[in-house]
Protein backbone atom coordinates (compact mmCIF):
# COMPACT_ATOMS: atom_id res chain seq x y z
CA UNK A 1 0.00 0.00 0.00
CA UNK A 2 1.50 3.60 -1.04
CA UNK A 3 -0.16 6.89 0.06
CA UNK A 4 -0.61 9.96 -2.56
CA UNK A 5 -1.26 13.38 -0.96
CA UNK A 6 -4.55 15.40 -2.79
CA UNK A 7 -2.30 17.85 -4.39
CA UNK A 8 -0.16 15.73 -6.11
CA UNK A 9 3.60 17.02 -5.83
CA UNK A 10 4.58 14.99 -2.77
CA UNK A 11 6.58 11.72 -3.03
CA UNK A 12 4.33 8.23 -2.17
CA UNK A 13 5.02 6.83 0.83
CA UNK A 14 4.37 3.31 2.75
CA UNK A 15 2.40 3.38 5.81
CA UNK A 16 5.51 3.86 8.26
CA UNK A 17 6.77 6.91 6.32
CA UNK A 18 2.99 8.27 6.12
CA UNK A 19 2.39 7.88 9.98
CA UNK A 20 5.66 9.68 10.86
CA UNK A 21 5.35 12.65 8.21
CA UNK A 22 1.96 13.23 8.99
CA UNK A 23 1.00 16.68 5.96
CA UNK A 24 2.50 15.77 2.84
CA UNK A 25 5.30 18.12 1.35
CA UNK A 26 3.08 20.08 -0.80
CA UNK A 27 0.79 21.20 1.80
CA UNK A 28 -1.59 18.04 1.02
CA UNK A 29 -3.31 15.33 2.65
CA UNK A 30 -2.47 11.17 2.14
CA UNK A 31 -4.54 9.03 1.14
CA UNK A 32 -4.55 5.33 -0.18
CA UNK A 33 -3.32 5.16 -3.80
CA UNK A 34 -6.32 2.39 -3.88
CA UNK A 35 -9.08 1.39 -1.48
CA UNK A 36 -8.86 -1.97 -0.45
CA UNK A 37 -12.34 -3.51 -0.16
CA UNK A 38 -13.86 -6.00 2.17
CA UNK A 39 -16.48 -8.77 0.01
CA UNK A 40 -20.08 -9.57 2.08
CA UNK A 41 -18.29 -12.48 3.57
CA UNK A 42 -15.68 -11.74 4.54
CA UNK A 43 -17.33 -8.82 6.69
CA UNK A 44 -19.86 -11.41 7.76
CA UNK A 45 -16.90 -13.18 8.76
CA UNK A 46 -15.91 -10.33 11.16
CA UNK A 47 -19.14 -10.41 13.36
CA UNK A 48 -18.63 -10.86 16.89
CA UNK A 49 -14.84 -10.65 16.86
CA UNK A 50 -13.87 -8.50 19.96
CA UNK A 51 -12.62 -5.04 19.25
CA UNK A 52 -8.94 -5.18 19.21
CA UNK A 53 -9.21 -8.25 16.72
CA UNK A 54 -11.95 -6.46 14.59
CA UNK A 55 -8.92 -3.60 14.38
CA UNK A 56 -6.52 -5.32 13.40
CA UNK A 57 -8.55 -7.08 10.03
CA UNK A 58 -9.65 -3.40 9.08
CA UNK A 59 -6.12 -2.16 9.62
CA UNK A 60 -4.30 -4.98 7.50
CA UNK A 61 -4.60 -3.56 4.27
CA UNK A 62 -3.53 -0.06 5.30
CA UNK A 63 -0.55 -1.30 6.87
CA UNK A 64 0.94 -3.33 3.98
CA UNK A 65 4.14 -4.79 4.84
CA UNK A 66 4.87 -2.04 7.43
CA UNK A 67 4.25 -4.21 10.38
CA UNK A 68 3.42 -8.06 9.92
CA UNK A 69 -0.16 -9.41 11.24
CA UNK A 70 1.14 -10.34 14.87
CA UNK A 71 2.67 -7.38 15.29
CA UNK A 72 -0.23 -5.63 14.09
CA UNK A 73 -2.47 -7.15 16.29
CA UNK A 74 -0.38 -7.01 19.37
CA UNK A 75 -0.44 -3.32 18.79
CA UNK A 76 -4.13 -3.63 18.48
CA UNK A 77 -4.39 -5.07 21.88
CA UNK A 78 -2.18 -2.95 24.29
CA UNK A 79 -4.14 0.31 22.36
CA UNK A 80 -7.32 -1.24 23.82
CA UNK A 81 -6.84 -3.05 26.43
CA UNK A 82 -6.90 -0.12 28.82
CA UNK A 83 -10.29 0.99 28.15
CA UNK A 84 -13.02 1.28 30.50
CA UNK A 85 -15.48 -0.93 28.65
CA UNK A 86 -14.94 -4.46 27.15
CA UNK A 87 -16.55 -3.23 23.74
CA UNK A 88 -14.64 -0.45 23.98
CA UNK A 89 -17.13 1.27 21.75
CA UNK A 90 -20.45 0.49 22.52
CA UNK A 91 -23.47 0.65 21.61
CA UNK A 92 -26.79 2.29 23.43
CA UNK A 93 -29.83 1.97 22.44
CA UNK A 94 -32.15 5.40 22.27
CA UNK A 95 -35.27 4.20 20.21
CA UNK A 96 -36.67 1.74 17.70
CA UNK A 97 -34.62 3.56 15.06
CA UNK A 98 -31.63 5.56 17.15
CA UNK A 99 -28.77 4.45 18.71
CA UNK A 100 -25.71 6.44 20.49
CA UNK A 101 -22.45 4.98 19.81
CA UNK A 102 -19.95 5.71 22.59
CA UNK A 103 -16.39 6.27 21.98
CA UNK A 104 -15.73 7.64 25.43
CA UNK A 105 -14.09 4.98 27.39
CA UNK A 106 -10.58 5.70 26.83
CA UNK A 107 -8.49 7.56 29.21
CA UNK A 108 -9.64 11.12 28.24
CA UNK A 109 -13.10 10.16 27.94
CA UNK A 110 -13.13 11.28 24.22
CA UNK A 111 -13.36 9.61 20.35
CA UNK A 112 -9.53 10.81 20.35
CA UNK A 113 -8.53 8.41 22.60
CA UNK A 114 -9.56 5.29 19.76
CA UNK A 115 -7.36 6.66 17.44
CA UNK A 116 -4.85 8.13 19.46
CA UNK A 117 -3.82 5.38 21.60
CA UNK A 118 -3.16 3.34 18.75
CA UNK A 119 -1.34 6.09 16.98
CA UNK A 120 1.10 6.55 20.15
CA UNK A 121 1.89 2.99 20.01
CA UNK A 122 2.89 3.08 15.99
CA UNK A 123 5.06 6.23 16.80
CA UNK A 124 7.27 4.42 19.39
CA UNK A 125 7.21 0.71 17.29
CA UNK A 126 8.64 3.27 14.17
CA UNK A 127 11.06 5.39 15.92
CA UNK A 128 12.58 2.21 17.38
CA UNK A 129 13.61 1.03 13.89
CA UNK A 130 15.90 4.00 13.28
CA UNK A 131 18.27 6.74 15.88
CA UNK A 132 15.36 9.59 15.08
CA UNK A 133 13.69 11.59 16.92
CA UNK A 134 10.15 12.81 16.50
CA UNK A 135 9.01 16.18 17.18
CA UNK A 136 5.17 16.25 16.78
CA UNK A 137 3.13 19.46 16.71
CA UNK A 138 -0.78 19.77 16.95
CA UNK A 139 -3.39 21.94 17.43
CA UNK A 140 -6.61 21.47 19.43
CA UNK A 141 -10.26 22.59 19.91
CA UNK A 142 -10.44 20.54 22.85
CA UNK A 143 -10.19 16.51 22.87
CA UNK A 144 -7.03 16.08 20.23
CA UNK A 145 -4.97 17.70 22.84
CA UNK A 146 -5.56 15.73 25.94
CA UNK A 147 -5.70 12.11 24.08
CA UNK A 148 -2.75 12.96 22.32
CA UNK A 149 -1.24 14.02 25.10
CA UNK A 150 -1.88 10.99 27.48
CA UNK A 151 -0.93 8.87 24.18
CA UNK A 152 2.73 9.55 23.95
CA UNK A 153 3.74 10.86 27.57
CA UNK A 154 7.15 9.96 28.33
CA UNK A 155 7.69 7.80 24.97
CA UNK A 156 10.77 7.52 23.98
CA UNK A 157 12.33 9.77 21.10
CA UNK A 158 8.82 11.40 20.68
CA UNK A 159 8.54 15.43 22.24
CA UNK A 160 4.73 17.04 21.82
CA UNK A 161 3.90 20.45 21.76
CA UNK A 162 0.07 20.70 22.02
CA UNK A 163 -1.35 24.15 20.95
CA UNK A 164 -4.80 25.26 21.95
CA UNK A 165 -6.80 28.61 22.04
CA UNK A 166 -6.95 30.48 25.46
CA UNK A 167 -9.98 30.60 27.16
CA UNK A 168 -11.70 28.40 24.22
CA UNK A 169 -11.79 24.91 25.80
CA UNK A 170 -13.57 23.36 28.55
CA UNK A 171 -11.69 23.65 31.86
CA UNK A 172 -11.48 19.88 32.23
CA UNK A 173 -10.79 19.80 28.47
CA UNK A 174 -7.81 22.28 29.52
CA UNK A 175 -6.64 20.36 32.39
CA UNK A 176 -6.37 17.10 31.37
CA UNK A 177 -4.18 18.33 28.78
CA UNK A 178 -2.19 21.26 31.30
CA UNK A 179 -2.11 18.47 34.42
CA UNK A 180 0.01 16.10 32.77
CA UNK A 181 3.73 16.78 33.80
CA UNK A 182 6.04 14.31 31.52
CA UNK A 183 8.99 15.69 30.29
CA UNK A 184 8.71 15.52 26.85
CA UNK A 185 4.98 17.24 26.94
CA UNK A 186 5.04 21.08 26.10
CA UNK A 187 0.94 22.82 26.39
CA UNK A 188 1.28 26.05 24.40
CA UNK A 189 -2.02 28.32 24.93
CA UNK A 190 -2.25 30.88 22.19
CA UNK A 191 -4.45 34.61 21.57
CA UNK A 192 -6.54 33.23 18.65
CA UNK A 193 -9.10 30.49 17.72
CA UNK A 194 -8.35 26.62 16.96
CA UNK A 195 -8.56 27.91 13.10
CA UNK A 196 -4.78 30.16 14.24
CA UNK A 197 -3.27 27.13 16.09
CA UNK A 198 -4.53 25.01 13.00
CA UNK A 199 -2.56 27.06 10.62
CA UNK A 200 0.47 27.93 12.68
CA UNK A 201 0.66 23.57 12.56
CA UNK A 202 0.52 23.50 8.66
CA UNK A 203 3.10 26.43 8.49
CA UNK A 204 5.68 24.67 10.38
CA UNK A 205 5.16 21.54 8.36
CA UNK A 206 6.36 23.86 5.16
CA UNK A 207 8.86 25.58 7.43
CA UNK A 208 11.96 24.56 5.62
CA UNK A 209 13.96 26.53 9.28
CA UNK A 210 12.11 24.20 11.17
CA UNK A 211 12.44 20.85 9.04
CA UNK A 212 15.95 21.26 7.99
CA UNK A 213 16.70 20.53 12.02
CA UNK A 214 13.44 18.40 13.66
CA UNK A 215 11.54 15.60 12.20
CA UNK A 216 8.02 17.20 12.54
CA UNK A 217 4.82 14.53 13.02
CA UNK A 218 1.15 15.07 13.63
CA UNK A 219 -1.57 13.76 15.60
CA UNK A 220 -4.42 16.22 14.45
CA UNK A 221 -6.54 14.12 11.73
CA UNK A 222 -4.06 15.19 8.84
CA UNK A 223 -2.55 11.98 9.81
CA UNK A 224 -3.69 9.23 7.84
CA UNK A 225 -2.89 6.22 10.61
CA UNK A 226 -4.95 8.58 13.35
CA UNK A 227 -8.04 8.85 10.51
CA UNK A 228 -7.49 4.78 9.85
CA UNK A 229 -7.83 3.73 13.48
CA UNK A 230 -11.49 5.78 13.68
CA UNK A 231 -12.90 3.34 10.67
CA UNK A 232 -13.07 0.32 12.73
CA UNK A 233 -15.99 1.86 15.02
CA UNK A 234 -17.79 2.15 11.99
CA UNK A 235 -17.61 -1.40 10.83
CA UNK A 236 -18.21 -2.16 14.74
CA UNK A 237 -21.34 -0.62 15.14
CA UNK A 238 -22.70 -1.70 11.76
CA UNK A 239 -21.51 -5.25 11.89
CA UNK A 240 -23.64 -5.34 15.41
CA UNK A 241 -26.55 -3.81 13.62
CA UNK A 242 -26.72 -6.58 10.80
CA UNK A 243 -24.58 -5.51 8.49
CA UNK A 244 -23.59 -6.23 5.78
CA UNK A 245 -27.10 -7.21 5.42
CA UNK A 246 -28.18 -4.06 6.74
CA UNK A 247 -27.31 -0.67 5.68
CA UNK A 248 -27.09 1.35 8.33
CA UNK A 249 -26.39 5.82 8.55
CA UNK A 250 -24.50 7.43 11.05
CA UNK A 251 -24.81 10.78 12.92
CA UNK A 252 -21.54 12.73 13.44
CA UNK A 253 -20.72 15.80 14.92
CA UNK A 254 -18.16 17.41 12.89
CA UNK A 255 -15.88 19.88 13.34
CA UNK A 256 -12.32 19.21 10.92
CA UNK A 257 -13.95 16.65 8.90
CA UNK A 258 -12.02 13.65 10.41
CA UNK A 259 -14.10 11.62 11.78
CA UNK A 260 -16.92 11.79 9.34
CA UNK A 261 -14.47 11.08 6.45
CA UNK A 262 -14.00 7.85 8.42
CA UNK A 263 -17.11 6.75 7.38
CA UNK A 264 -16.63 7.92 4.21
CA UNK A 265 -13.83 5.32 4.26
CA UNK A 266 -15.28 2.55 5.83
CA UNK A 267 -18.02 3.00 2.88
CA UNK A 268 -15.32 2.57 0.60
CA UNK A 269 -14.43 -0.50 1.74
CA UNK A 270 -17.30 -1.69 1.37
CA UNK A 271 -19.33 -1.45 4.59
CA UNK A 272 -23.07 -0.92 3.72
CA UNK A 273 -24.04 2.60 4.80
CA UNK A 274 -27.00 4.17 4.13
CA UNK A 275 -25.81 7.44 4.61
CA UNK A 276 -23.30 10.09 6.51
CA UNK A 277 -25.24 12.80 8.42
CA UNK A 278 -22.78 15.67 8.81
CA UNK A 279 -23.82 18.19 11.95
CA UNK A 280 -22.43 21.17 12.50
CA UNK A 281 -23.07 23.94 15.32
CA UNK A 282 -23.65 27.26 13.88
CA UNK A 283 -20.16 27.68 13.39
CA UNK A 284 -21.48 25.58 9.71
CA UNK A 285 -18.93 25.41 6.81
CA UNK A 286 -19.30 21.90 6.07
CA UNK A 287 -23.13 22.58 6.25
CA UNK A 288 -22.73 24.77 3.58
CA UNK A 289 -20.39 23.31 1.59
CA UNK A 290 -22.29 20.02 1.27
CA UNK A 291 -25.66 21.80 1.07
CA UNK A 292 -24.83 25.06 -0.94
CA UNK A 293 -21.74 24.44 -2.57
CA UNK A 294 -20.73 27.26 -0.89
CA UNK A 295 -16.54 26.77 1.22
CA UNK A 296 -16.10 30.13 2.55
CA UNK A 297 -14.66 30.45 5.99
CA UNK A 298 -16.21 33.45 8.18
CA UNK A 299 -15.29 34.40 12.37
CA UNK A 300 -15.21 31.23 14.52
CA UNK A 301 -18.46 31.87 17.04
CA UNK A 302 -17.48 30.17 20.46
CA UNK A 303 -20.05 27.55 21.44
CA UNK A 304 -21.13 25.30 24.41
CA UNK A 305 -19.36 23.11 21.90
CA UNK A 306 -15.69 24.14 21.61
CA UNK A 307 -14.45 21.07 19.66
CA UNK A 308 -16.97 22.23 16.75
CA UNK A 309 -16.11 25.54 16.51
CA UNK A 310 -14.19 25.72 13.61
CA UNK A 311 -14.74 26.98 10.42
CA UNK A 312 -11.40 25.25 8.00
CA UNK A 313 -11.98 21.85 8.21
CA UNK A 314 -8.97 19.96 6.99
CA UNK A 315 -10.40 16.88 6.02
CA UNK A 316 -12.61 18.38 3.99
CA UNK A 317 -9.91 18.40 1.31
CA UNK A 318 -9.83 14.80 1.28
CA UNK A 319 -13.52 14.28 0.54
CA UNK A 320 -12.85 17.17 -2.26
CA UNK A 321 -9.88 15.45 -3.73
CA UNK A 322 -12.28 11.88 -3.81
CA UNK A 323 -15.20 13.59 -5.14
CA UNK A 324 -13.32 15.37 -7.65
CA UNK A 325 -11.81 12.41 -9.27
CA UNK A 326 -8.85 12.84 -7.52
CA UNK A 327 -7.27 15.16 -9.48
CA UNK A 328 -4.12 16.85 -8.01
CA UNK A 329 -3.35 19.49 -10.35
CA UNK A 330 -6.96 20.77 -9.99
CA UNK A 331 -6.79 20.30 -5.94
CA UNK A 332 -3.45 22.16 -5.34
CA UNK A 333 -5.14 24.97 -7.46
CA UNK A 334 -8.24 25.08 -5.87
CA UNK A 335 -6.94 24.42 -2.31
CA UNK A 336 -4.39 27.51 -3.04
CA UNK A 337 -7.35 29.76 -4.22
CA UNK A 338 -9.15 29.12 -0.95
CA UNK A 339 -5.92 29.83 0.96
CA UNK A 340 -5.53 33.16 -0.76
CA UNK A 341 -9.39 34.19 -0.80
CA UNK A 342 -11.21 32.27 2.02
CA UNK A 343 -13.98 31.29 -0.16
CA UNK A 344 -14.43 28.88 -2.83
CA UNK A 345 -17.45 26.94 -4.81
CA UNK A 346 -17.31 23.22 -5.31
CA UNK A 347 -17.30 22.18 -8.49
CA UNK A 348 -20.41 20.57 -10.31
CA UNK A 349 -18.08 17.03 -10.60
CA UNK A 350 -17.28 17.58 -5.89
CA UNK A 351 -20.76 18.54 -5.50
CA UNK A 352 -22.52 15.25 -7.50
CA UNK A 353 -19.74 13.20 -5.57
CA UNK A 354 -20.48 14.16 -2.60
CA UNK A 355 -24.10 14.55 -2.59
CA UNK A 356 -24.25 10.91 -3.18
CA UNK A 357 -23.72 9.56 0.45
CA UNK A 358 -23.72 12.93 2.46
CA UNK A 359 -26.56 14.94 3.93
CA UNK A 360 -25.70 18.07 6.62
CA UNK A 361 -27.77 19.85 9.30
CA UNK A 362 -26.81 22.95 11.16
CA UNK A 363 -27.91 23.23 14.96
CA UNK A 364 -27.98 26.30 17.14
CA UNK A 365 -27.58 26.65 20.89
CA UNK A 366 -31.68 25.70 21.94
CA UNK A 367 -31.55 22.97 19.21
CA UNK A 368 -28.71 21.35 21.23
CA UNK A 369 -30.35 22.01 24.67
CA UNK A 370 -33.54 20.17 23.24
CA UNK A 371 -31.69 17.37 22.19
CA UNK A 372 -29.71 16.96 24.94
CA UNK A 373 -33.32 17.25 27.07
CA UNK A 374 -35.13 14.51 24.82
CA UNK A 375 -31.62 11.91 25.74
CA UNK A 376 -32.35 12.51 29.44
CA UNK A 377 -36.21 13.04 29.40
CA UNK A 378 -36.94 9.82 26.91
CA UNK A 379 -33.78 7.97 27.55
CA UNK A 380 -32.45 8.58 30.68
CA UNK A 381 -29.37 8.91 28.84
CA UNK A 382 -27.14 12.23 29.39
CA UNK A 383 -24.87 13.34 26.59
CA UNK A 384 -22.31 16.33 25.94
CA UNK A 385 -23.31 19.06 23.71
CA UNK A 386 -21.53 17.75 20.66
CA UNK A 387 -22.90 14.63 20.84
CA UNK A 388 -26.60 16.19 21.41
CA UNK A 389 -25.48 17.95 18.15
CA UNK A 390 -25.32 14.87 16.11
CA UNK A 391 -28.55 13.83 18.16
CA UNK A 392 -30.43 16.77 16.75
CA UNK A 393 -29.14 15.91 13.18
CA UNK A 394 -30.17 12.28 13.44
CA UNK A 395 -33.59 13.27 14.87
CA UNK A 396 -34.68 15.24 11.94
CA UNK A 397 -33.15 12.90 9.08
CA UNK A 398 -35.53 11.53 6.94
CA UNK A 399 -34.34 8.35 6.92
CA UNK A 400 -36.88 5.26 6.69
CA UNK A 401 -37.80 3.20 9.97
CA UNK A 402 -35.90 0.06 9.02
CA UNK A 403 -32.39 2.12 8.47
CA UNK A 404 -30.89 2.61 12.05
CA UNK A 405 -29.52 5.35 13.19
CA UNK A 406 -26.48 5.68 14.66
CA UNK A 407 -25.07 9.09 16.49
CA UNK A 408 -21.59 9.02 17.30
CA UNK A 409 -21.01 9.85 21.06
CA UNK A 410 -17.87 11.46 20.72
CA UNK A 411 -17.00 13.03 24.48
CA UNK A 412 -17.88 12.03 27.95
CA UNK A 413 -21.08 14.10 29.51
CA UNK A 414 -18.49 15.19 32.47
CA UNK A 415 -16.45 17.08 30.48
CA UNK A 416 -18.94 19.53 29.35
CA UNK A 417 -20.75 20.44 33.16
CA UNK A 418 -22.31 23.59 32.37
CA UNK A 419 -23.68 22.52 29.26
CA UNK A 420 -25.44 19.08 31.05
CA UNK A 421 -26.55 21.27 33.96
CA UNK A 422 -28.12 24.09 31.78
CA UNK A 423 -30.01 21.56 29.57
CA UNK A 424 -31.35 18.54 32.13
CA UNK A 425 -30.63 20.56 35.86
CA UNK A 426 -28.17 17.64 36.62
CA UNK A 427 -24.45 18.05 37.15
CA UNK A 428 -22.82 15.19 35.48
CA UNK A 429 -19.72 13.80 37.59
CA UNK A 430 -16.13 12.77 36.15
CA UNK A 431 -16.09 9.12 36.14
CA UNK A 432 -13.09 8.47 39.22
CA UNK A 433 -10.74 6.95 36.74
CA UNK A 434 -9.32 10.43 35.65
CA UNK A 435 -8.74 11.37 39.24
CA UNK A 436 -9.29 14.57 40.63
CA UNK A 437 -7.96 16.81 37.94
CA UNK A 438 -9.16 20.43 39.78
CA UNK A 439 -6.37 19.42 42.20
CA UNK A 440 -3.26 19.35 40.39
CA UNK A 441 -1.05 21.76 39.05
CA UNK A 442 -1.11 22.91 35.91
CA UNK A 443 1.36 23.97 33.22
CA UNK A 444 1.50 25.40 30.22
CA UNK A 445 2.86 28.76 28.08
CA UNK A 446 0.60 31.38 27.05
CA UNK A 447 2.27 32.91 23.81
CA UNK A 448 0.74 35.12 21.71
CA UNK A 449 -0.82 34.82 18.39
CA UNK A 450 1.99 34.92 16.92
CA UNK A 451 4.06 32.05 14.13
CA UNK A 452 7.48 33.17 15.05
CA UNK A 453 7.06 33.25 18.83
CA UNK A 454 5.54 29.51 18.57
CA UNK A 455 7.77 28.91 16.68
CA UNK A 456 10.95 29.73 18.74
CA UNK A 457 9.64 27.82 21.68
CA UNK A 458 9.23 24.89 19.70
CA UNK A 459 12.95 25.33 18.58
CA UNK A 460 14.03 26.17 21.62
CA UNK A 461 12.88 22.90 23.10
CA UNK A 462 12.54 20.08 20.84
CA UNK A 463 15.10 17.23 19.96
CA UNK A 464 16.57 17.41 16.82
CA UNK A 465 15.57 14.59 14.57
CA UNK A 466 19.09 13.07 14.71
Amino acid sequence: MQYISTRGGAEALDFEGVTLTGLASDGGLFLPDAWPRFSAAEMAAMVGLPYPELAARIMAPFVGESLTQDRLRSLCNTAYGGFAHDAVTPLVQLSAQHWLLELFHGPTLAFKDVALQMLGLLFEEFLARSDSHLTIVGATSGDTGSAAIHAVADRAKVVIFMIHPAGRVSDVQRRQMTTVHAGNVHNIAIDGSFDDAQAMVKRMFADQAMNGRFRIGAVNSINWARLMAQVVYYFAAALQLGAPGRRVAFSVPTGNFGDVFAGYVAARMGLPIERLIVATNVNDIAHRALSTGDYSAGEVTPTAAPSMDIQISSNFERLLFEAGGRDGVGMQAQMANFEDQRAMRLSDLQIAGTGELFRSARADHDDMLRAMRWANEHCGQAIDPHTAIGLHAALQSDLPPQVPVVTLATAHPAKFPDAVEEATGRRPELPERVGDLFALEERFTHLPNDYAAVAEYVAAHATPAR
